[in-house]
Formats: structure tokens, sequence, C-alpha cells
């Protein structure tokens, strides 16, 4: 009866599991295998798979009757579920002993319809690859028509899927159709040779020439922010630090450029889309631009023979309905000859195919799939193909690889995605490579990284691509400004921004303050160029624009304006800003200086849901527009989601153009009154954003801690304040904020939030606990967080690529704060390194409770090292080691240091590989605390004679409540005796 019970109690487990992916083939492939093994009978399938019935619906009619049939089919359904999903925690597999049969049983065989069953896993494999040729033998062999063809090759079911219709249909035709099919697999793998190799035909390798050749000219030189300078993709290009967004056992190491298209991560294998998702700036279209090189070179991605690369930006000019052919041929490489067969060849063969959507996010339309499309050759406009192509209702196989802030992506793109991973910058090494490698002279490499170690704050801003090469490009600016370097975002750009008037005028003429009041006229022309293009989601500009906000060719020499690569030829002459962030801080500046603004532009600009309702835009705009979309954009406020990232990076610099800082840069730019009318209205607007979180902020269940569950909109307030850099405004906020515990997770914190959240959580009036779980916070970020630790008394870090410097630091600072007392760093990349300065921690500071260090790589030797601080320490109450190697040797030495301890409440070693010596030397711990409650020791590998032992001692102290010990070296039979002996032990 345990295995039923087992079904029924994690019946909500197993559902997720099931069908979270929203995919059915995971319900599928154990169907197929119960089938196989005669614990399922047709009828029974039947009953399950009801056509139309929603996926949940259909795995609770499959455990039902699991459970109804029984013990031993529920145990067959478990060893089933842990063969499909082997990676899946959630649930509690603990009956492998079935696993031999199942692969005994899958032997069997008799007739060819029952061979239809019990080898049903198998063939579904096999077939997947060669559908077409199995139905052209059914119907040379008179057994299935020409309608029974279309409805097995359905295009909106997957390979699997289809696989799974034809071998349904073979069985409802009889016995010799079922030989028709077995025959012509057999034959398949038969003729199968390892010496023979597939050639696609002349035509597509002709074909396959050209287009790796315009891959190749498209991508050898830096596309983005590096103007006019022909800047090498392979001089300049530096590693960003990529992550799955989410967590994966099969990850070994960091990630790298290949494993965006090979397998560890995905979530969704009948998907074929993936997304890359960073910040403005954070290398994703230098990424894919790599992509592309490496492919056309023929030094990566050799699985795919055609690549075909799109820009988001150049198809939002596109006003014409095209077919998918059309858009592959017209936008990427047009074929000299035979073009229906080289599409007919993509149709065929869409494994072979990968397409790149570079900027999801700056297209006009957001992503929807409502509009369903599965004919290749129908026209449709052309977000709505992008919209099909990405959800697999157009060509089902190909993979398609997207890029977008994270901003843009909603759960409806989430569901249709193989799997997503994040770009997050530059790694301090990647800062390092890239500098010197922007730097042909050694030596100004050494003093622009100098100048960076001794500024942190410009260092965690160097995480971005973009604001590193800015800084490495105004090396002469930077290393001659003394104490007053770059602090914050704005300060970066208006170094830019002067060594690009300083590079093109004369040196007498531009002295002093006065280089901004010599080219005002410039900084107003491209500053309402871009005001007017962010409100319109505009970033390519024609002649006639440029004409309209005043642009002339004086303007466009200075340099922050290139010529657009995104325009087909037929084009004429487009402009674009060096990249999308320069455009947003142009945008700043004309909100700053110009006297043409409307004095609600700041309100609404602080407010992205008032945008949708007033617009920011005005008719000047409208002429970048093609004259044939300017119906679709002539609707007034229509400002979609994905445009409020740049207008709230276009008011992160309005703040940072208004602090006092940079007030003399405005004095013969613009009166007094206007700049300081302005400063209040943005100190107004940060006011009533910040009041408007702490509102939402829910009265605490009595008995719990009042907590505070900030969303991102809340880290961008947190940084416009910083840009401000007035201690006064971050301190009136901090003064309203009345809460116990500050959780920021999933909130893509980095470097640069953190330099933020340290200057203004420094201001609280009352200890917190700050949980920033799941972010991007690394080594930089950590030393960020710094000043602001002593207002921390918990600090909550897991899965933020944190190393043993970092820990370092933040321990040191950590002694000195009396209020910090908990910390939590799961899932980082702490070695023994850090244990030492853990166990000096430990000694000195006599207040602290709860050390959590799970999932890292501490092995025997850290808990050694940790165990010479645990002695001496009076006050932990909760220590966590989950998901470490700490052995049975490592276990002991802990051991040794705990059982005198008076503190100690909870205590992890789950998945450690703790034997019964280790159990043994734990069971002392129990005999002779007076404080200890829980001991969790799941996922190891103790027998009997350590579990014998916890008994033993359990039997000498009552304090306890339980100690757990799933999934050990132990019986079914051991573990019935066990839980009746001592009702504590949880197996």
């Amino acid at each position: 009866m345990f295995v039923q019970e087992l079904v029924l109690r994690q019946r909500a487990e197993i559902l997720n599991a099931l069908c979270s992916s929203g995919s059915a083939e995971h319900l599928e492939q154990v169907l197929d295998i119960l089938l196989a093994q005669g614990e399922l009978i047709w009828e029974d399938y039947q009953n399950i798979q009801v056509p139309g019935r929603a996926l949940y619906a259909n795995a609770r009619e499959l455990l039902d009757l699991v459970y109804t049939k029984g013990l031993e089919t529920c145990g067959l359904f478990l060893a089933a579920l842990k063969q499909v999903l082997p990676n899946v925690h959630s649930v509690d597999f603990t009956f492998s002993g079935y696993c031999s049969n199942l692969e005994e049983k899958e032997e069997y065989q008799s007739t060819s319809t029952q061979t239809l069953l019990t080898q049903r896993p198998s063939l579904v494999s096999k077939l997947q690859c060669c559908i077409d040729g199995a139905l052209k033998a059914l119907v040379t062999s008179g057994h299935f028509t020409s309608a029974d063809c279309d409805e097995v090759r359905l295009p909106i079911h997957t390979p699997s899927q289809q696989a799974r219709r034809l071998l349904d249909h073979v069985r409802s035709k009889g016995e010799s159709a079922a030989k028709v099919v077995l025959q012509y697999i057999q034959q398949e793998q038969e003729s199968e040779s390892p010496h023979e190799k597939w050639t696609p035909p002349k035509e597509v390798l002709k074909y396959q020439k050209k287009l790796s050749s315009s891959v190749s000219a498209q991508s050898c030189f830096l596309s983005t922010y590096a103007g006019t300078s022909h800047m090498s993709l392979d001089d300049i290009y530096t590693k960003c630090e990529l992550e799955l967004a989410h967590n994966c056992v099969d990850v070994h190491g960091p990630l790298g450029l290949e494993d965006i298209l090979g397998t560890v991560g995905t979530v969704n294998e009948d998907a074929d889309t993936v997304l890359v998702s960073g910040d403005a700036g954070g290398g994703k279209s230098t990424l894919l631009q790599r992509l592309h090189l490496l492919w056309a070179r023929g030094s990566a991605f050799q699985d795919f023979l055609l690549l075909f690369p799109f820009s988001c930006r150049r198809l939002n000019s596109e006003t014409r309905e095209l077919s998918v052919q059309e858009l592959l041929f017209q936008h990427c490489c047009w074929p000299d000859r035979e073009q229906e067969e080289i599409f007919q060849f993509i149709l065929d063969n869409p494994h072979l195919i990968l397409f790149t959507f570079d900027g999801l996010d700056e297209l006009k339309q957001s992503f929807s799939d409502e509009h369903r499309l599965c004919c290749p050759t129908q026209r449709a406009p052309v977000h709505i193909l992008l919209f099909n192509l990405i959800q697999g209702s157009l060509l089902k196989g190909v993979r398609k690889v997207v890029t977008s802030r994270p901003e843009a992506v909603g759960h409806v793109l989430k569901k249709h995605l193989r799997k997503e991973v994040l770009l997050k910058g530059f790694s301090p090494s990647g800062v390092d490579c890239f500098v010197r490698k922007h730097h042909s002279d050694p030596t100004v490499a050494a003093k622009v990284l100098e100048s960076l170690q001794t500024n942190p704050a410009l260092l965690g801003l160097c995480h971005s691509p973009v604001l590193c090469w800015i800084v490495s490009q105004c090396h002469v600016e930077l290393l001659g400004c003394g104490e007053g370097s770059p602090q914050t975002i704005t300060d970066v750009y208006l170094m830019i921004l002067q060594h690009f008037f300083q590079h093109q005028t004369s040196p007498k003429s531009s002295t002093g303050l006065d280089w901004l009041q010599e080219h005002l006229h410039t900084v107003l022309h491209l500053g309402k160029l871009a005001f007017e293009g962010i409100g319109a989601t505009c970033y390519i500009f024609s002649d006639p624009d440029l004409e309209t906000c005043g642009v002339t060719e004086k303007d466009i020499c200075m340099g922050f304006l290139i010529q657009s690569k995104d325009m087909p030829p037929t084009h004429s002459k487009c402009y674009e800003f060096l990249h999308v962030t320069l455009q947003c801080f142009f945008a700043a500046l004309y909100i700053v200086l110009s006297n043409n603004t409307d004095r609600s532009t700041i309100p609404r600009l602080f407010e992205p849901q008032n945008m949708r309702e007033t617009g920011l835009s005005s008719t000047c705009f409208m002429a970048c527009i093609p004259s044939a979309d300017k119906q679709g954009w002539a609707l007034e406020g229509e400002t979609r989601a994905a445009e409020t990232p740049n207008l709230q990076i276009t008011a992160t610099f309005v703040s940072g153009l208004l602090s006092q800082r940079h007030q003399r840069l405005w004095l013969h730019c613009c009166s007094t009154d206007v700049i300081e009318k302005r400063v209040r209205q943005v100190v107004r607007c940060l006011s009533k954003g910040m009041q408007k979180h702490f509102k939402s902020i829910p009265q605490p269940v009595e008995g719990e801690k009042k907590s505070m569950h900030a969303m991102p909109d809340f880290v961008w307030l947190i940084k416009c304040i910083y840009e401000l850099q007035e201690s006064k405004i971050a301190k009136n906020a901090m003064s309203k904020l009345e809460v116990d515990h500050l959780k920021l997770t999933y909130c893509n914190i980095g470097p640069v939030e953190c330099t933020a959240l340290a200057y203004v959580l420094q201001h609280l009036r009352k200890p917190v606990g700050l949980q920033l779980d799941n972010n991007s916070v690394g080594d930089v970020g950590v030393e960020q967080l710094l000043p602001c630790m002593h207002i921390c008394n918990s600090l909550y870090l897991r899965n933020n690529n944190i190393t043993d410097e970092g820990i370092r630091k933040l321990l040191a600072k950590g002694i000195q704060c009396d209020n910090f007392r908990k910390i939590a760093l799961f899932n980082n990349k702490l070695t023994d390194a850090c244990t030492q300065h853990f166990s000096h921690f430990l000694k000195t500071k006599q207040n602290f409770l709860s050390l959590r260090l799970g999932n890292n790589n501490i092995t025997e030797e850290g808990a050694r090292q940790l165990a010479e601080g645990l002695k001496v320490n009076r006050s932990l109450q909760y220590l966590g080691l989950w998901g470490n190697k700490i052995g049975d040797a490592g276990t002991v030495a802990l051991a040794s240091a705990l059982e005198s301890s008076k503190s100690l409440v909870w205590l992890s070693l789950v998945g450690n590989c703790v034997g019964s010596a280790g159990a043994c030397a734990l069971a002392n711990i129990i005999k002779n605390s007076a404080s200890l409650e829980e001991l969790w020791l799941t996922e190891n590998c103790i027998t009997r004679t350590g579990v014998e032992c916890l008994i033993e001692a359990l039997e000498h102290n009552t304090h306890v409540k339980s100690v757990w010990l799933r999934n050990n070296d132990l019986s079914l039979q051991e573990v019935e005796e066990m839980t009746q002996r001592e009702s504590r032990l949880t197996f």
C-alpha cells in the first residue's frame, strides 16, 4: 500500500512534473511505457487521451486509473515517470527496483500488432525521422489513403506526436499494416551505413555558399556602437556571462556560446525557440553577430546547413504582406536560381535550418499568439509571420534564437520557449579582457584598469559592455579627471558626449565648461530627434526626419548618428544612434535643456502607464514612418509595454542630468529657474513613485514580520535617486519605508543596481532582512553592497555567481556590523577557500544565528575548516550545507565541533555523500543536544547501521522533532521497520 499512498500523497507534484512545460510529450511518453508494459489496455489509453481535453485533465485521469489498478501499476508508473523525467526532484522516486522490469518487458514480442504496443517507446523514437517514408510504404501497400496521411501529418503535431498518430492508425488497420510498418523500420535501420554521408542537393549547397558569404560580410566588423571605425569582431569580441533562466542540475561550469543551441537547460523539448534576454547595452546583438560569424566560417553550429539572420529593427520598416519564402529570400539572401527547390528543401529539412531574430523588444507590435498561421506560402504582415515562426505554427522544427530585453518578454511568449538564456554582461575578468583588447598600447590599458580598480562604482558600471566601451573610448578624459571620476551612468554618458565634441572641434575652441554651450544647437537637434523617436518606438530615421528636427550635416559629423545597416538597399539613406541608450541620453538632454517641451513631459515620463493615455509623441516624428504604415501609428498614445524600458532609461538620465553636481553645465544653456523647476518635478515624481510602492505593502499576518516584495519598477526608482546623488532625497524616501524584510528576487540586479541600493538603503531607520536571491550580484555587486551592511540583519544571496573573493570582502565588513546575523549563499561558486573566512567570522561574531551554504563546492577539507569556527561559536542556530561534497570525514569533523552546542536548532547535510560513519557521528549531537529540533540527511548513502545509531540516540532525546532520511541505502522492508520503531524518522 505504501506505493499507492506515495502516488496519492505526491499527486500535485506529479501533475506539475507531467504538465508544467505546457507540452503533452512527457505524459505521452509515460503512456507509451505503460502500454508497452501491458499495464494499460487500449481502452484505458483512449479514455485518458481524449481529444480537445485539457492536458491537466488527461494527466489526472491517468493518476486516478493508476491508483485504482493497485500496487504493481503504481510502482511501474513511478518507474516510468523516473525514466521520462530523471531530473525532477519534486517527486520522491524510491522504487528503482521496477526499472529492470520495464526493460525486461519491453523485449517481449508476439504478433505484429502486439509489437506495436510492446515496442511503442522505441518505435516512436525511430519513426520520428522517417514519417514520410513510412506513410509512403503504407499507401503503396494499399493500407493508407491520402486522407489517413493528412491526419497523421497535421502541422500542429510534433514529430513524436505524428509518430504516435501513425502507430494508432496502423493498429486500427490490422496485422498486415503493422507488418508493413515494422518491415519498413527494419529496412531503414539496415540501410543506414556509418560510411555513407548524406549530401544536400547542388542548388542548396550553392545557396549555402552565397548565404554564408553574405552573413560573414555582415558579421566581421562590430555592428553596435563602433560607428565607422570598422572594429574587427575578432579583435574586440569578449565573452559575456551566460546563465539559464531555470536552474538545471546538468550545468557544470559556465555556459558557452554553443550551449545556447545545445540540449543543456531545455525545459520544453517540443518548442523550437531559444530566448537570449539581457539589458540594453548588455551585448545581445554582438553575441548574435559572433554566432553568425562562427557559422559562416564553419567554426561552429555546423548542425545547421542554412542560417537566416533577421533584425527586428529592420523588419519594422517592412509594410508589405509577405510569405515565409519572400521573408527569407528578400530580407536575408536572394537565391540566384532554383528558389522553389531551395524553399522546398527548407520545408522538408527544418532541423537543418536556423533563424535568428535580434531585438524583439524593438518590434512595434507586442508578441501575441492569437493570430495563428500554418501555411508557409500564405502572405501576412511581417509581425504575424514572426510570431508564428517563434511559436512553431510556421516551419515547426526550425530552430530560432531570439534576443530581447527581459521587460519585453511576457508569459505568452515564455510558454513557447525551448529555454531562456540570460546574458549577464562582463565578469570582472571580462572587463579586464575587453579593456586590453580595446587598447593596442598595453600601458594605456593598464592605466585604465588601475583607474577602475580605485573606483568600485565605475567598475560596477563596466559590467555592461556598452558602458565598458564608453569608458575605454574616453580613457584620456577618464585618466585626467582625478578625484572627479565618473560615479553614475549619467557621468559616463556625459564623458562620451564631451569626448565626441572635443574630438570633432579645434582644441582651442573647446575649453572648460564652454564645450556644451558651444555645441548646444547640435545637442538640441539630436535631442529632439531622439525624443520624438523614443515616443514613437522609432530607431531608424530618414533624411526628412532629420530635416524636420533641424539635424544638419555638421550634427551628423559629430559621430553620434551612423548610417543604418538594418535597412534594405531599396531604401534611401537612413540613420540611427550609435546605441539605443545613447538615443535615450539625447532624449533626456532635450527634456532638460529645451524650452519646447510640455510641462507635463517629466511627470508622464516617470509614469509610463500615463504615457499610454496621453502619449509622448507629436506629429513631427511621423515623417520617419512609411506612408503605408502611418494609419497604424496614428493612434494617439499607442505606447507598448516593450517601450517602457527606453522611457525608464530616459527618466534615469533626466534624474542624473538634473543632479546638483551637473548644474554648472547648464548655466549658459538654460535658465536656472527652469532647471530648478524641473528638479522639483523629478523629486516629486520619485517621492510619489516610492509612496505608491510603500502603500502596496500588505499588513503582516499576526506573528509574522512585515515584508515588501519589491517590483522591478522599485529598483528603477532607486537608480533614479542614486543618479540624483542627493542623500537628502534618499533619506526622505527611506524614512517612510517601514518593513522588516525587503525582497528583491528575480529583479535583474547586477553591480550597477547594488551601488544604487546601497546608496539609498543605508538611510533606513531600522535593520531589515535584504533578500537578493536569483539576481546577478557577483563579487563586484557584493562590494557595492558593503555601505548598507550595517542596516542588514540578514542577507540572502542565493544563486548570484559569488566567489570566495566576494565572500572574503563581505565577511570582513560583516564582522563590524552588530545587526548582521544571518546569511544564505545557496548555489554560488564557493569552494573550500571561503571556509577559512567563515571560520574566523564564527569565532569572532558571537551573535550570529544562521549560515546556509548549500549547493556549492565545499568538500571535507572545507568542513574541517568550518568546524574550527563552530567549536568556538556559541550562537549559531541554523547550519545548512545541502548539496556539497562533505562526505563521512567532513561530517565527523562537523559533528565533533557541534556535539556540545547549546544553540543549534537545525542542521542540513542533504546530498553530501554521508554514509553510516557520518550518521553515527551525528548521533552524538542528538544524544548531547538540548536545542536541536531537525536534522536533514536526505539523498545520502546511509545504511541500516547508521540509522540504528540515530534511533539509539533519539531514545535519549525527546526534544528532536524529526530526522529526514529519504533516498538513502535502505530497502523498502527496512524503511517500514524503522518507521514503526521511531516515528520521528521521515523516509
